[in-house]
């Protein structure tokens, strides 16, 4: 019994000691945790750029609990200052922030060009009229001031320089017509013949196309032909619904020519009262330029197209291949639909010359339309088109891809223009906008530039 108390003691002095070592290491951890605070401290109040001290720990310690961080920053649990957090939208990457940017104003022009897109296929009739009528007026107008030149009044020089011009389209187009009526009847015995003389050409040919393999090729075309009866039916009474249009689209064209070539220029200045007071130097200046971009267009096709029906008129018409003169007319028309045009109209120039002449004609005749297409392009074109109208190829062959699947062959043949247009216009603003900002920063402090002048070419017709 009397050693018990003893033991109890010393484990009382041993827990006593246990605890003053515990107290002094506590003392020595919370001197090392004011320390690294007060360090903490003075490195905040050297970065502050507002000239704001951050508060001491003693300061931090003794505030309330209760009171809320300030916005800009927040403390820990133990009382430091957090990062400040900056603002969301500089969070973003700049290259992020400019892709948004640019990403929401393609949406809209998207939009706007859907939408026009829309309005002009529900006008679409109207609008290639209106634009065939634009070019007729660019091949006409020329004829128009050379007459008013010799001192012919202004509306005695319109109509007559369109009563000839249109007058001229006729009959062409009568001439076409009546050479294939009066050559139809010989045409269709002259193809039975070729269709002989090829089925015996490919009897004989390195081919090994067997009698039989022709047949079976030949009846399953007429039960083509049989089985789509409705079918061509249909389309030939669609025809008629396309002739009215056809007719309605060449009267608007008519009309519109007339007007534009007698008041082309009041027509000009009214649209430009249309647009904003800001953009109308500009636009005024593009105008012009762009009206002789659209004439060096038209006129240099014309000939160019022109050529090509000689040539290769001639080409075929040496090689007895039956209505070479309509053939070369088809090739005049087929020149307005750049690349494309050329190449189905001599087709077809050598698929007559080999159903009525034989292989040998037919590739004698792919000889002369080649030869003049090579010619075209490498020659005539650059040296009679210039640098006016120069259009990339693969924007030549893009735009009028495009413009047949939007409006079909008047699509075609109005794309390439569209876009040489375009060309001019943009490159003009382009420098006009320039010269604009050069004035602009060259110009006093606190004065305004003087507008840039339009040039004084004469408008558009």
């Amino acid at each position: 019994m009397s050693r018990v108390p003893g033991w109890l003691g010393r484990i009382g002095a041993g827990l006593t000691e246990v605890g003053e070592r515990l107290d002094a290491r506590r003392a020595a951890a919370e001197e090392a945790d004011e320390n690294d605070r007060n360090h903490g401290d003075d490195h905040v109040g050297k970065d502050e750029t507002a000239g704001v001290h951050a508060p001491s720990s003693s300061s931090l310690s003794s505030a309330p609990t209760s009171s809320s961080p300030s916005p800009s920053s927040q403390s820990s649990p133990e009382g430091t200052v957090g990062v400040v957090r900056p603002d969301p939208a500089s969070a973003v990457p700049w290259g992020m922030r400019v892709a948004a940017e640019a990403g929401w104003r393609l949406l809209v022009l998207a939009g706007t060009v859907w939408v026009l897109m829309r309005v002009i296929s529900a006008v679409q009739l109207v609008v290639l009229a209106f634009v065939a009528a634009l070019l007729i007026t660019a091949l006409l107008q020329p004829t128009v001031a050379r007459l008013r030149g010799y001192g012919v009044p202004r509306g005695l020089a319109t109509a007559l320089t369109a009563v000839l011009g249109f007058a001229v389209m006729g009959l062409v187009g009568w001439f076409v017509v009546w050479q294939v009526m009066e050559n139809v009847d010989n045409l269709a015995d002259q193809v039975q013949d070729g269709i002989d003389e090829l089925q015996r050409w490919l009897l004989n040919s390195p081919f090994h196309v067997t009698e039989d393999q022709i047949k079976d090729t030949a009846k399953s075309l007429r039960e083509a032909v049989g089985a789509n009866t409705d079918e061509i039916t249909s389309a030939g009474l669609e025809g008629v619904t396309v002739i009215v249009e056809a007719l309605t689209g060449i009267l608007l064209t008519m009309f519109s020519t007339l007007f534009l070539l007698y008041d082309g220029k009041r027509i000009w200045e009214w649209t430009l009262k249309l647009v904003p007071a800001a953009a109308r130097p500009g636009v005024a200046g593009a105008g012009p330029r762009a009206w002789r971009t659209l004439t060096a267009y038209v006129r240099g096709t014309v000939i160019v197209a022109l050529i090509d029906a000689i040539f290769i008129g001639l080409g075929i018409f040496f090689l007895d291949v039956p209505m070479a003169v309509p053939l070369a007319v088809f090739i005049f028309l087929g020149a307005f639909i750049p690349l494309v045009g050329a190449v189905i109209s001599g087709a077809l120039a050598v698929v007559v010359a080999l159903v009525t002449q034989g292989v040998f004609t037919a590739v004698m005749a792919l000889v002369v339309v080649l030869a003049v297409q090579q010619i075209e392009g490498h020659i005539l074109q650059p040296f009679i088109l210039g640098r006016a109208v120069r259009v990339h190829p693969l924007a030549v062959v893009l735009s009028v891809a495009a413009g047949g699947m939007v409006a079909g062959i008047g699509g075609a043949v109005v794309a390439v223009p569209l876009v040489a247009v375009t060309n001019t216009v943009v490159g003009y603003l382009r420098s006009h906008s320039r010269e604009a900002a050069l004035r602009y920063a060259a110009a006093p402090h606190g004065a305004t530039a003087a507008p840039v002048k339009p040039p004084s070419d004469t408008p558009p017709p």
